[in-house]
């Protein structure tokens, strides 16, 4: 799992300051963790995505996001609580999911969002 900053958020994934539509750069699949490490749901989730990290590596990247170091990045998003998960497929639009998710519907949302089997 990768951390992300704003800097490398528009060089892996999206350039939020210039692009208006939606253009995803990644070469898989990838999920984005908006949280914090303060955050008690979002400590929870973070060996879920690690151990994922691992099950889907080479098929999903997995990055997390610290909101409190990257203000401008979860305003770009509208990230209003988190854990907040964006889920990235190739081809069309990201989906967010808010709140603490147990592993088999991040599971299925890999599946079914990203189009990615085990």
């Amino acid at each position: 799992m990768t951390n992300l900053n704003s800097e490398t958020f528009k060089e892996k994934i999206f350039d939020f300051e210039k692009e208006e539509d939606w253009i995803f750069k990644g070469d898989k699949p990838a999920i984005a963790e908006f949280g914090a490490s303060w955050c008690g749901p979002c400590k929870a989730i973070g060996p879920i995505l690690e151990e994922l990290s691992d099950e889907y590596e080479g098929k999903v990247d997995i990055y997390k996001v610290d909101v409190d170091e990257n203000p401008e990045l979860s305003q770009a998003f509208g990230i209003q609580s988190i854990p907040s998960v964006l889920f990235i497929p190739m081809e069309g639009q990201p989906q967010m999911s808010v709140g603490g998710i147990p592993k088999n519907t991040i599971e299925k949302a890999i599946k079914e969002v990203l189009k990615v089997e085990e």
